[in-house]
């Protein structure tokens, strides 16, 4: 677990989550197939907005965003989230994902993902991410809704 006394300047969490998005594509397979020119457009505690061209990676067989993907991201930005609510580098593990699909986007596409922290307990943690398409350079029509619980207990720091 990070500083909380840090988590309060938007710089310094915007640098947190960019450096663990960093290591994620390079350790992560999945992410690394599907995040690879993710970008960070902002971050503060407990919220994080970025945005993603979407590529075939993204695409199902009809040429809309594969829900598959779409829980992905729903997955991975639930993780940033809890990340940037206190400086942690370790977000935990998946308890339930629930994402609902209510539009889609097509390859070239640029979406954005905006996750939100609703709450971050001693074990579990909240989060809800949407995932909008973005049509002249502004936010458009709502893709996918997705909440997603993590258990997250902070890491014990020995002294």
């Amino acid at each position: 677990m990070g500083s909380t006394a840090d988590a309060g300047d938007e710089a310094v969490i915007k640098s947190h989550i960019e450096s663990l998005v960093a290591a994620q594509l390079q350790n992560s397979a999945i992410y690394g197939f599907l995040l690879s020119t993710v970008r960070i457009v902002s971050a503060r505690k407990g919220s994080v907005t970025a945005r993603l061209v979407l590529t075939r990676n993204h695409i199902n067989s009809g040429g809309g965003i594969h829900g598959a993907a779409s829980a992905a991201i729903v997955d991975w930005a639930g993780g940033m989230a809890i990340a940037s609510w206190d400086l942690r580098s370790r977000t935990g593990v998946s308890v339930d994902i629930h994402v609902s699909y209510l539009s889609s986007a097509a390859e070239g596409d640029e979406i954005e993902i905006t996750a939100t922290a609703d709450r971050i307990g001693g074990a579990l943690a909240f989060t809800k991410v949407v995932i909008s398409k973005v049509v002249d350079g502004k936010v458009g029509p709502v893709i996918a809704n997705g909440s997603h619980t993590k258990y997250a207990r902070p890491a014990v720091v020995a002294r």
